[in-house]
């Protein structure tokens, strides 16, 4: 990847987890008494809660890119392993099972309470799953069918990983606010993907 092309992808992530912040931040505000961020107590519509914000987006969009391009380099280790196409593809579809196994468990296991059945945590993560797989379906309409396990794992997998602070917490605004731009800036570094390489190729 040129220089050119990362500061434009780098640049235009950024943007989206601004923007996609500000406004996640600014639904939470308005419907939200309990939402805090960075320490301020008091949340609303005010230049010093904006700029934190905002700072947030920016913050989760860098966290993602550092995700993606993580994500990448093992995935590149893992070809290089897995010579099998469909052996690795059977083993990324077993993370991903493993990794909804674990967030729904290790969720139930910290945060139930008494009497609290493991089924009443799914949510979160059967939302993240079909949203993953609603990317990885987009990208494999834009380039191919065997685009689609590699989307999915990154799109559920990577983002669970990346979401690791607000998952800590049990708070669904917590949540809505990290994962809303991590899915964004998630699933645009993922479908500009072969743009960027198709063009460097010619």
């Amino acid at each position: 990847m040129t220089i050119r092309k990362w500061f434009w992808l780098f640049s235009s992530t950024l943007l989206w987890g601004m923007l996609s912040g500000l406004l996640a931040g600014l639904l939470l505000i308005g419907t939200n008494n309990e939402f805090t961020f960075f320490e301020v107590t008091k949340m609303g519509y005010d230049f010093q809660t904006l700029s934190f914000i905002l700072l947030g987006g920016a913050t989760f969009s860098v966290l993602s890119q550092m995700g993606f391009f993580s994500y990448l380099i093992v995935r590149y280790i893992a070809i290089g392993f897995v010579k099998n196409k469909r052996i690795l593809e059977y083993m990324q579809v077993v993370v991903v099972a493993v990794a909804f196994f674990d967030l729904t468990y290790l969720s139930h296991r910290a945060f139930a309470k008494p009497g609290e059945s493991w089924i009443q945590f799914l949510g979160l993560p059967l939302i993240l799953l079909i949203i993953a797989l609603a990317v990885a379906y987009w990208k494999m309409k834009l380039t191919k069918p065997s685009g689609f396990i590699p989307t999915l794992l990154f799109m559920f997998v990577v983002t669970i990983l990346e979401a690791v602070p607000a998952l800590k917490l049990n708070s669904p605004p917590s949540y809505f606010f990290m994962l809303t731009p991590l899915l964004i800036c998630n699933a645009w570094q993922i479908l500009q993907l072969h743009r960027i390489i198709r063009n460097e190729n010619g």
